[in-house]
């Protein structure tokens, strides 16, 4: 069995959050990524269509997901799913900071309002 401790795991910021990625290609993985997400208070996302499925379970605070134009408040011990070629964003204004951990699979790109793709380091 392997295990991935805190420790080991690579920190990775960008839109004022921090992504702490536990497993990936580049860790050895072959059809699975898995991050632990912290966002700040405060930290409006930036929306941007995923090409992969993901499962984002919030484990302290709250955030508010947008998925394809929806808006939900997802707690401490619920799951956002994002599917594949949604437009995704999840803000933190809720007055603390939030932790999720997210999962997808292998391939995960994120295209931008702008139209630029980026294949994220923390799934890569």
């Amino acid at each position: 069995m392997t295990v991935i401790r805190e420790h080991d795991a690579v920190a990775h910021c960008l839109h004022g959050a921090t992504f702490h990625s536990f497993l990936s290609p580049s860790r050895g993985s072959r059809e699975l990524c898995a991050w632990r997400l912290e966002i700040a208070d405060g930290t409006v996302g930036v929306p941007h269509r995923v090409s992969r499925e993901e499962v984002v379970l919030v484990l302290s605070g709250e955030v508010t997901t947008t998925i394809d134009g929806e808006a939900a408040t997802v707690r401490a011990g619920e799951a956002a799913f994002v599917p594949s070629g949604a437009e995704f964003a999840i803000d933190n204004t809720s007055g603390g900071q939030a932790t999720a951990w997210v999962t997808t699979s292998v391939g995960l790109r994120a295209t931008l309002p702008d139209g630029s793709e980026i294949s994220p380091p923390w799934a890569a």
